[in-house]
């Protein structure tokens, strides 16, 4: 089942979600993080739940506008638990996200991707469900 997970469930997101975001450490920091600051930034967080209502994926995104995307819905974060790797559960949330950007009349659907070894098994998802590389990343430290 995939369903947006509001506040006060934040909290089912954090397992998953550190699968990915290893140092976020401590559940209070992360809903904190998430309720508190980034969803007052428009920050939304969805998940894929098993039969027993545990949280096995959860993507965050949001809507950001500028001028050389337009309208676009972006991934912040995707993640699944390790144990449910290869069931699904991210293409469905990628799937819902891909929806959730046309109901939202967005123009596009963007996500960023780390270039390690370990993220080839992501990639070839983000392909498999029809996205591309389309730009290079530039990042570095602002402090000195």
């Amino acid at each position: 089942m995939i369903r947006e997970i509001l506040p006060p469930e934040t909290a089912l997101a954090f397992e998953a979600m550190r699968a990915l975001r290893t140092h976020h450490a401590s559940l209070d920091e992360f809903v904190h993080r998430v309720d508190d600051e980034q969803r007052s930034q428009g920050y939304r967080l969805v998940g894929a739940f098993d039969d027993d209502g545990r949280c096995t994926a959860v993507a965050g995104f949001r809507v950001i506008r500028n001028l050389a995307w337009g309208d676009c819905l972006y991934i912040d974060d995707l993640s699944t638990l390790p144990e449910a790797r290869r069931r699904g559960h991210a293409r469905a949330l990628l799937d819902w996200c891909l929806e959730e950007a046309r109901r939202l009349g967005c123009d596009q659907l963007h996500l960023d991707s780390g270039v390690e070894p370990e993220r080839e098994d992501a990639h070839r998802l983000y392909f498999n469900a029809g996205l591309r590389i389309t730009s290079y990343h530039f990042a570095r430290e602002a402090a000195p």
